[in-house]
């Protein structure tokens, strides 16, 4: 049996989809939410130490090389991946479909496991995060691939 998942995702937000076959409508499986990538950077860094006072006199913030927004938004596109991994061992899917933003679906990209990542079958670089499941499924080809 042809089991396809549609993961429809932003920094803050993840929808997975069942498609049971390739003509089949979409019906939500699990919503998965990120609350902290919709706070502001004040509130993400408020634990953060301030500035310290240099040696010298001088005072600097925190080096972060990673913006808070940009780090809430990769933690959270691990949470997803771990959560496509467990589910591909436990063969809850065979054929996955990304849809997320450009810079989210680098992130999903870049922490999908190989064996998630053989199992993608289209990707769409758009933000449909907010779309009913029956709009999201004409951004999709009309014949899912089955194989």
């Amino acid at each position: 049996m042809t089991n396809i998942w549609v993961l429809v995702a932003d920094s803050s937000g993840a929808r997975i989809f069942e498609a049971e076959n390739s003509d089949s409508p979409l019906s939500e499986l699990l919503t998965l939410t990120h609350p902290e990538s919709r706070m502001h950077e004040q509130e993400l860094t408020s634990d953060l130490p301030g500035s310290q006072g240099a040696l010298d006199g001088r005072h600097h913030g925190m080096d972060n090389k990673t913006a808070p927004k940009k780090n809430e938004a990769m933690v959270f596109a691990k949470e997803i991946s771990k959560h496509l991994e467990k589910s591909h061992l436990s063969h809850a899917y065979n054929r996955l479909i990304l849809i997320a933003p450009p810079a989210f679906l680098g992130l999903l990209r870049e922490n999908m496991t190989p064996g998630a990542t053989r199992t993608v079958i289209l990707e769409l670089d758009k933000n449909l995060s907010q779309q009913s499941p029956e709009e999201i499924r004409q951004h999709l080809p009309e014949k899912l691939k089955a194989t």
